[in-house]
């Protein structure tokens, strides 16, 4: 008997060939990605009132008749669709703006279940944009209840998806396995995986909707938990790593010629590096630090201690401004101390490119510097003992894989200045080690930060006049470099125009964007770096990868169109020097998540408790931009709401590999289930 993951959506009755290509656009092929295809949020239809009953402001449902259906364009571009509904105690309109599809669902005469927002407006009850069911022509069981409501996408209908999800768990719920130990269910009191499926799409009430949904969240927790905490343990038992000798020469000729010595914090996390350097295990660890607290100085450390125990090592960046800059860095650290740097980047000529290619084959070049370039085929290391990634946020689990292939399990370090909350980063990194450099340099100043609206504009361009007149220089941030009709924001081309022709005539300023080419950006960075530019004009393409201490004050124009973690990274380009410096958030925001923001960015200069607050306001889907690649998506899992139980995972998934359970007959299906999310056979290998 086919297992569900093997049976074609195609095959399920009412789908056939056509539909099944729709269902392909939501990455749905089996009876299994069905079943696992989550209702997005739910509308209770089952209760319900009388028109005359319907209490304005608050969600309700009405049974009815519709009695007329009618369409108004009052001017281009709007259309307003009104049906009206009676159920004999009286009348109820539904209105939908721009919807004309809606008009052709609906016919005089039959009885309908609406759902929505009642409203008392020009002396009658509506609802804007209701949900509605058919109750005659609705299938049995998917009406009068609690109806899921799901992603779909163009020419699939709710009620056509509600019946494959039927059909689905009518003709194949019988037969789902549960992999999930007897003695898991029991300890955590969990339903069933054929029964927590049923309820999760039609549950009869709440309880059991809450009940199907916290053994699927509890399910893919510990799925994600023991499939990451699996990859660590083989990581640090089952594979030997390269062993690095004890600290040196070279590390101490290092920490001699700085004129200032380690943070406490710098010096706890440099430990723990030495340390698993020194042991036979592949390091895999984390190192989180704000902008400005010092990771680079330990990353520095990390790559001396590769070299001089006779081996090479890399530092990949997520782009080729922050990899030039890490270069030009490095090179004046190792130049004095022997240690040959090369810098491996796209931009470089073919025959710069071989030139580079021959040194790193060879072992004559012992650090190299590069972007995404350095993962690439035919870049071979002569013998690679250590790589670093910076702004580990840009990569993804299968891009730090593949560069441990470059070498004999090199040890892995990544750093981010994106302060990860903790829920997080026991998710998305729970195969490597944290370590948190919470410290600033001593004498460092903390950025004052404001926000003004746009009226108190022209008096910010006065302060700038007198920052610069002291000889320090400003960034000027807007979020475009294009006008755009739909967002009232000025393009960063306009406002340079604009500042360079009527504000600043008398100042040198800059222009910086994303779009212009590698050598015009490195001109731009370079005079700036210089002095030779007063006032930089620039998108976030500089939101990582500028240094410049004498930049004083970082002005950010339309600054509610920014997250906090990327407000909180732009503040970080100020702040470097001796000065005091300034953060100015010019924003007008019309929504409370808008002013939420800035008021957090004035609050405090804590990049975790921004983190924090960012992944309430964004969710953890968008925290990063890109998902970690090799990991299993979320499916119904929330770490936000769900904290609780991704603890009791990370307790049971902690238990469980402790105990080495999964090698037990019990676990056999929990383990299989494992390498199956994580598309990864080697993940369960002994």
């Amino acid at each position: 008997m086919d297992k569900l993951d093997h049976i074609g959506i195609q095959y399920v009755p009412g789908v056939g060939p056509s539909r099944a290509k729709m269902l392909h656009k939501l990455n749905i092929f089996t009876v299994e990605d069905v079943l696992y295809y989550f209702p997005r949020r739910y509308e209770d239809f089952s209760c319900v009132v009388p028109i005359q009953a319907a209490l304005a402001g608050e969600k309700q449902t009405i049974e009815a008749h519709v009695i007329g259906i009618s369409e108004k364009r009052p001017r281009k571009g709007l259309t307003i669709t009104e049906i009206g509904f009676s159920d004999g105690t009286g009348t109820l309109y539904g209105v939908w703006f721009n919807q004309p599809y809606i008009k052709r669902q609906w016919q005089k005469g039959i009885l309908v279940r609406v759902s929505g927002k009642a409203e008392r407006k020009y002396g009658r009850i509506q609802m804007s944009s209701p949900m509605i069911e058919a109750v005659e022509k609705a299938k049995p069981g998917l009406t009068g209840r609690i109806i899921p409501f799901y992603p779909l996408t163009e020419g699939l209908q709710p009620n056509l998806f509600r019946k494959i999800v039927n059909q689905c768990l009518q003709k194949y719920g019988a037969r789902v396995e549960d992999f999930m130990p007897e003695k898991i269910l029991e300890r955590f009191h969990l339903s069933s995986l054929s029964r927590a499926l049923q309820e999760v799409h039609f549950p009869q009430n709440q309880i059991q909707l809450d009940a199907a949904q916290r053994r699927l969240i509890f399910e893919e927790l510990l799925v994600l938990q023991l499939g990451v905490g699996m990859q660590k343990k083989r990581g640090k038992q089952d594979v030997k790593g390269i062993q690095h000798q004890s600290d040196g020469l070279l590390i101490k000729q290092m920490l001699q010629q700085l004129p200032y010595t380690l943070t406490g914090a710098q010096q706890k996390v440099w430990e723990s590096i030495k340390k698993d350097m020194e042991c036979s295990y592949p390091m895999q660890r984390l190192v989180q630090g704000d902008v400005g607290a010092g990771k680079t100085l330990v990353a520095v450390l990390a790559l001396l201690k590769a070299v001089e125990s006779g081996f090479q090592a890399a530092m990949m960046a997520p782009t080729e401004i922050l990899a030039k800059q890490h270069y030009q860095n490095l090179s004046e650290l190792f130049s004095p101390l022997g240690i040959k740097i090369d810098l491996l980047s796209g931009s470089l000529t073919p025959v710069q490119k071989k030139h580079t290619l021959q040194g790193i084959a060879t072992g004559e070049i012992q650090v190299v510097v590069g972007t995404h370039a350095l993962i690439q085929e035919g870049v071979t290391f002569a013998d690679l003992s250590l790589v670093i990634t910076d702004e580990q946020h840009r990569f993804g689990v299968k891009q730090r894989a593949s560069f441990q292939q470059k070498g004999r399990m090199p040890d892995v370090l990544v750093m981010t200045a994106t302060p990860i909350p903790r829920t997080l980063a026991l998710t998305v990194f729970g195969d490597l080690d944290i370590s948190i450099i919470d410290e600033l340099p001593p004498g460092r100043k903390s950025v004052k930060t404001y926000w003004v609206t746009s009226e108190m504009e022209k008096r910010v361009y006065g302060f700038l006049e007198k920052e610069v007149s002291a000889g320090r220089q400003v960034y000027i941030v807007c979020p475009l470099v294009e006008e755009s009709e739909q967002l009232q924001v000025e393009s960063v081309v306009h406002l340079y125009t604009y500042l360079k022709e009527n504000i600043f005539s008398h100042l040198t300023l800059g222009l910086l964007y994303g779009k212009m080419k590698s050598e015009e950006k490195e001109s731009v960075m370079h005079q700036f770096y210089e002095g030779n530019i007063q006032i930089l004009v620039a998108t976030t393409v500089i939101e990582v990868g500028v240094n410049v201490p004498n930049a004083s004050v970082m002005v950010i124009k339309d600054a509610d169109r920014f997250g906090l973690a990327q407000l909180h990274q732009l503040r970080g380009r100020v702040g470097r020097g001796s000065d005091q410096s300034y953060c100015i958030l010019i924003a007008d925001p019309t929504t409370e998540e808008g002013k939420q923001r800035m008021g957090v960015m004035q609050s405090t200069s804590d990049g975790f408790r921004i983190a924090e607050e960012d992944l309430k306001l964004r969710g953890p889907g968008e925290f990063f931009g890109v998902r970690q690649h090799g990991l299993p998506d979320f499916k119904i899992a929330n770490i936000l709401r769900d904290v609780a139980l991704m603890e009791l995972a990370q307790k049971a998934s902690a238990e469980i590999l402790a105990d080495n359970a999964l090698s037990q007959p019990a676990y056999q299906n929990l383990r299989m289930e494992i390498e199956k999310r994580f598309s990864n056979k080697n993940i369960c290998s002994n």
